[in-house]
C-alpha cells in the first residue's frame, strides 16, 4: 500500500531556487496618518513617487520591485556591485521631490537593506534575507535608511556617506542580533 501512495499522486518536490541578494525594504513613515487627513492626495503622491522616481531608479540599477505593499514595496537586486549609490540617490530624490510640502504632509521613506540568501519565486522572495531588510526598515528614521552589517561591509569606504554604527541589538523573530 505504501508503494502505491508514493507511486501515484505524489509528486516530486520541485527544486527551490534560492540566490544572494541586495534586499531594499521601504515604507512611509506615518502613511496611516497622511491617509488620515487626505486619502486621495496621499494616494496621488505616493502613486507618482513610485512611477516617476522610484521604479526607474530601481530597473536603472539592475534592481526589480518585488511586490508593493500598499505604503510601501521590497525590491531585490542580485547582489553586485556598484548598487550602493542608488540608496542615497533614491532617498535624495524623494525629499528634492518633497521639499516644499509642509512637513506634516510629506511623504518621507524609511529603508532596510540588507544583503543575503532568498528564496526566489516568480512574484515574491523570502526568507531570513527578507525578514532582516523588513527589521531594518522597522527601525530607520523617516528619511533615513538603516543597513545591516553586511550591506555595510559591502558600501564602506565606496560611497560618500557617513555611517553611524548601532551595537547589536535584539529584533523581534531573528533568533541572532543585527548589527545595522
Amino acid at each position: 500500500m505504501l508503494g502505491w501512495i508514493a507511486g501515484h499522486g505524489a509528486r516530486a518536490a520541485s527544486p527551490v531556487e534560492r540566490r544572494l541578494s541586495a534586499i531594499l525594504a521601504a515604507d512611509v513613515a506615518g502613511y496611516s496618518r497622511l491617509m488620515h487627513d487626505d486619502e486621495e492626495a496621499t494616494h496621488a503622491k505616493l502613486t507618482a513617487l513610485l512611477a516617476e522616481t522610484v521604479e526607474p531608479a530601481i530597473a536603472e540599477h539592475g534592481g526589480r520591485i518585488v511586490k508593493n505593499t500598499g505604503d510601501g514595496f521590497l525590491a531585490e537586486f542580485r547582489a553586485r556591485s556598484k548598487r550602493s549609490a542608488l540608496l542615497w540617490q533614491f532617498q535624495t530624490r524623494i525629499k528634492e521631490l518633497t521639499i516644499g510640502e509642509l512637513e506634516d504632509r510629506r511623504i518621507a521613506f524609511r529603508v532596510g537593506v540588507n544583503i543575503g540568501d532568498v528564496i526566489v519565486e516568480a512574484h515574491d522572495i523570502f526568507g531570513d534575507g527578507v525578514n532582516i531588510a523588513a527589521r531594518l526598515e522597522s527601525i530607520a528614521e523617516p528619511g533615513g535608511i538603516c543597513i545591516s552589517s553586511s550591506a555595510y561591509d559591502q558600501v564602506r569606504g565606496k560611497v560618500g556617506v557617513e555611517f553611524a554604527i548601532w551595537a547589536s541589538r535584539p529584533s523581534k523573530n531573528i533568533a541572532r542580533p543585527m548589527r545595522a
